[in-house]
């Protein structure tokens, strides 16, 4: 690490504005999506704190909705309790998206009555007030594109009411939702008019396409061209108008890298990823944004793939459990900037330098600054960063390997400190004199 040109270098930097009580820290914002039996939490351990589980509520309740499961066992034997001991062990903390998706809406015996009392006896057995506090918020539902608004509004309100039955501590959130009209993916924000005591949070799933079917390519982060910020930024619009006291959270984001080629013909001939570099920028630098734009929870899609060229099968941060670039580079960040929250923007132009300033969550001394390129040409450029009041201990530059991170050479000039920039972050750790 080459730290000696920087001897002596101090930074004046911004004065903190926009931090808050509620501003989480790095390691309380960045989530995975795992799914049961297959997540490893040790393996997982170094790239988030949270996991999000795909919870299937059809294993629970089986054919017939009316007849509770034996908790902690499902009726199909997977045993939660071994299931989410092992993870809350392993020291995540678990959201749980319960998925009645598959359980059509007809199939409820009684369509009110069975949702409430399965939420109320899930929520006694997992809560945070729970002997085995396992689960400390759920999901009503994940993408329940076969629900009409009415029919997803009753099962909500039913199971949600019997959540906030069962434990009355339990953070309790909606299906991936949409604040225009309910599609395939997603429910409008309007079908939950009137019942906003129901839920703590509002949910986002947001992906960065440039192109639907066939191809289903997906662009930087960065790009105004795509609404995949817009998205969040007009939840966060709604929830300051309607809700101003409930956070937003991002429960899937991501982008498929499959080092095989789609097939030559058929529907899927089409499909486009993007490389494993390209991954693991994106990622990084989306939770940076998701953090300056005051998302409290944002969560990766997927933990795990088996380079399945085709929409959403490539996502994985590991590849048939070996860990890809965005990996290390998703481990880097939280490495980095665990205890560190959000502080304020230094710069935001586009297509020349995004650049944030997190600080530390007990110590005030300490600081850091994150910048990079914002965009997906492969571009280079500099960041200049005022001099005076803070000296830079470490400089690293987002790695792609597991290997130590590089440390990119800054030139001091006068009052001013010239940072080299890319598409992939770089990171400067502070110390206030």
């Amino acid at each position: 690490m080459r730290l000696r040109p920087l001897a002596g270098l101090v930074l004046a930097l911004f004065p903190g504005r926009g931090v808050t009580a509620a501003t989480p820290l790095m390691r309380e914002f960045m989530g995975i999506n795992g799914h049961t039996v297959q997540f490893r939490t040790a393996l997982y351990a170094p790239a988030c704190a949270l996991v999000r589980d795909y919870h299937p509520v059809e294993w629970d309740l089986g054919e017939d909705t009316g007849v509770l499961p034996p908790f902690p066992e499902a009726k199909n034997r997977v045993n939660w309790r071994q299931v989410y001991g092992s993870w809350h062990g392993a020291g995540f903390t678990t959201d749980v998206c319960l998925m009645f998706d598959g359980i059509g809406a007809t199939r409820w015996r009684d369509p009110e009555a069975d949702p409430r009392r399965y939420g109320e006896a899930f929520a006694r057995a997992f809560g945070p007030s729970s002997a085995t506090p396992l689960v400390t918020s759920v999901e009503m539902g994940n993408e329940p594109g076969r629900y009409s608004d009415a029919a997803y509004r009753r099962t909500f309100a039913a199971m949600a009411a019997g959540v906030r039955a069962g434990d009355s501590r339990m953070t309790l959130l909606p299906c991936a939702l949409s604040m225009t009209a309910s599609g395939d993916f997603s429910r409008g924000i309007a079908c939950l008019d009137g019942l906003d005591a129901l839920y703590d949070a509002l949910n986002l799933h947001v992906y960065a396409f440039a192109a639907l079917w066939p191809t289903w390519r997906r662009s930087y982060p960065e790009d105004p061209a795509i609404p995949y910020l817009g998205e969040v930024r007009a939840a966060l619009a709604w929830r300051d108008a309607h809700a101003p006291t409930k956070p937003v959270w991002v429960t899937e984001f991501g982008w498929d890298a499959s080092t095989r080629k789609p097939p030559a013909t058929g529907e899927g001939s089409a499909w486009i990823g993007v490389t494993d570099t390209r991954q693991a920028q994106f990622l990084v630098r989306s939770f940076l944004m998701f953090a300056r734009m005051g998302i409290a929870r944002a969560y990766i899609y997927f933990f795990n793939d088996e380079d399945q060229p085709s929409l959403h099968a490539a996502s994985g941060l590991t590849r048939r459990f070996v860990p890809k670039p965005s990996f290390h580079a998703v481990s880097h960040l939280l490495a980095t900037l665990g205890d560190y929250r959000f502080e304020t923007v230094l710069e935001e132009t586009p297509g020349r330098v995004y650049a944030y300033r997190f600080v530390h969550g007990t110590d005030p001394t300490r600081a850091a600054v994150v910048a990079w390129s914002p965009t997906a040409t492969n571009r280079t450029g500099t960041f200049d960063l005022p001099v005076a009041g803070e000296r830079i201990l470490r400089v690293t530059t987002m790695p792609l390997t597991g290997r130590p991170a590089t440390a990119p050479r800054i030139r001091a000039h006068g009052r001013l400190a010239t940072i080299p920039i890319s598409e992939s972050p770089v990171y400067l750790l502070l110390q206030r004199r």
